[in-house]
Order: structure tokens, then C-alpha cells, then sequence
């Protein structure tokens, strides 16, 4: 593709790299990414994917912006206090990179919507808080055939891998139902909000997310698929730890016994008839 001079400007320093080069760039520039969480994982994940010119970004978060967000959610500010989520993080990418098509989706994510809104998407980052979204979003793009690249933090601690055990992807890769096979009891784990975490800890955690992401559409370096990344920042220690594919996995096993989203309807509807 032809580059305008202000595009030369902007991506020079990712032009200059043999990896990326202006083919690279362009790959970057045609890329759609969906993310899942506008929030402390969500903000660095969006401003870095943004900046790096991936062309079409969208936002799935059903929230608005609180003032408790703002100790470690660096996408929003003090002034878009009760704003929703996805519209905050709209103007934040918009003053980084104007040239990024935004789709925002203030929706909850569940499983009668998932499927419709990854499938406009090449891959999906998941910054979300919570065990029952997580296994859907693993599950959804496991059907979808997407890329999925996941992170979790909580109080010092985070995680960082890559799933694309589907068809196609990675066949000796696991899931994320490799690594846990069922959501943990409700209050088994503590939340974000329930446990705290250091601010900044969403920083390194979400930029080496966002690294990854970029490096799934660029193909270049080794991919996360089959390693989980645990960063431990009070130990300033990184481990990397193999995960193999299970072959009793429910979903993607030899026998799987998980065949469409309907356990996730299944417990959205007990959940709402609770």
C-alpha cells in the first residue's frame, strides 16, 4: 500500500525495523482487533495497538467510568467521570492516532452475542476481571477459529499467553481450558476490586499483551501459544511456564464434550433466574 508522508512520519520507527518494515506496517494498518475491557489491562492494550497504526479497533465494555478506575485505567481521565467506558477510550485512541477506526461496543458480552461480535475481528485481546467471561471468550474464539491473546492481574502478580489450539492455528497448542478446565467456585478468587492491585503492575502487564498481539498479526518472533508468561513484580521475577495441549480437555480434546456456546447460555439463564 502507498503510504501518505504524515504515515511515513508517524511509523518511521517501525518502517526502520527488518521485522516490520512497510509491509509489516501495512499488515498493521489492515489489522482488526477487537478487545474485550476497557479497563486497567484494556487501556495500555488499546493506547500501544493504537499508536502502532493496527487500523480498526473495537471496544467491548458495558461500564462507565468511576473514579476508583482512575488510579490504574490510564485511558480515561477525571473530566470523562460517568462516561461510558467505550467512548472514553473513543476519544483517548482518537487523540493518540485519528487515522484508527473505533468500533465501540457498550454491550455485556454473553453468549447469544459473542459469537457476532469477534467474527468481524482478526483476533481478540481479553482484559477482562472475571472467570465466567474469560472461558467464554476462550471458548467463543475457539469456534470462531481467532486468536485469542489473554491476561489476568491481581494485587502484584500477572499472566500473560496465547491460544489458537483451533484448526488452522496452533493443533498442538492448548486452551484456555487446558490450563483450567472449569471456572472456579463463585468468591473462590478475589476480584480487582475485591483485593486491590498495584496501578502501574496493569502497565507492564497490558504493554507485554499489546507486544503480543502485535507480533500474532505481524507473524514475527515465537508466539505465546503453549507458554504461560507469569510476571511476580514485588520479585522483579518473570517465569515462563510450557503448557501442553490436553487431550481430556472438554473443547478442544480428543473426545470434546464442550461442542457450541450452549453451557454458557445455560448459565446465563441461571444466572438471571437468580
Amino acid at each position: 500500500m502507498d503510504f501518505s508522508d504524515q504515515q511515513v512520519e508517524r511509523y518511521a520507527r517501525h518502517i526502520l525495523l527488518p521485522q516490520v518494515g512497510g509491509v509489516g506496517q501495512a499488515k498493521l494498518l489492515g489489522a482488526k482487533v477487537l478487545v474485550v475491557g476497557a479497563g486497567g489491562l484494556g487501556s495500555p492494550v488499546l493506547m500501544y495497538l493504537a499508536a502502532a497504526g493496527v487500523g480498526t479497533l473495537g471496544i467491548v465494555d458495558d461500564d462507565v467510568v468511576d473514579l476508583s478506575n482512575l488510579q490504574r485505567q490510564i485511558l480515561h481521565t477525571t473530566g470523562r467521570i460517568g462516561t461510558s467506558k467505550v467512548e472514553s477510550a473513543r476519544e483517548a485512541i482518537k487523540s493518540i492516532n485519528p487515522d484508527i477506526k473505533v468500533i465501540a461496543h457498550q454491550v455485556r458480552l454473553n453468549a447469544d452475542n459473542v459469537m457476532e461480535l469477534i467474527s468481524a475481528y482478526d483476533l481478540v485481546a481479553d482484559g477482562t476481571d472475571n472467570f465466567a467471561t474469560r472461558f467464554l471468550i476462550n471458548d467463543a474464539c475457539y469456534f470462531a477459529k481467532k486468536p485469542l491473546i489473554s491476561a489476568a492481574i491481581l494485587r502484584f502478580d500477572g499472566q500473560i499467553a496465547t491460544f489458537k489450539s483451533f484448526p488452522g492455528g496452533d493443533p498442538e497448542g492448548p486452551c484456555y481450558r487446558c490450563l483450567f478446565r472449569e471456572p472456579p467456585p463463585p468468591g473462590q478468587i478475589p476480584s480487582c476490586s475485591e483485593a486491590g492491585v498495584l496501578g502501574a503492575l496493569c502497565g507492564t502487564v497490558g504493554s507485554l499483551q499489546a507486544t503480543e498481539v502485535l507480533k500474532e498479526i505481524l507473524d514475527i518472533g515465537e508466539s505465546l501459544s503453549g507458554h504461560l508468561l507469569v510476571y511476580d513484580a514485588l520479585e522483579v521475577e518473570f517465569r515462563r511456564i510450557k503448557i501442553k495441549r490436553d487431550p481430556g480437555c472438554p473443547l478442544c480434546g480428543d473426545k470434546p464434550t464442550i461442542t457450541d456456546l450452549s453451557v454458557h447460555q445455560a448459565k446465563d439463564s441461571e444466572a438471571k433466574d437468580g
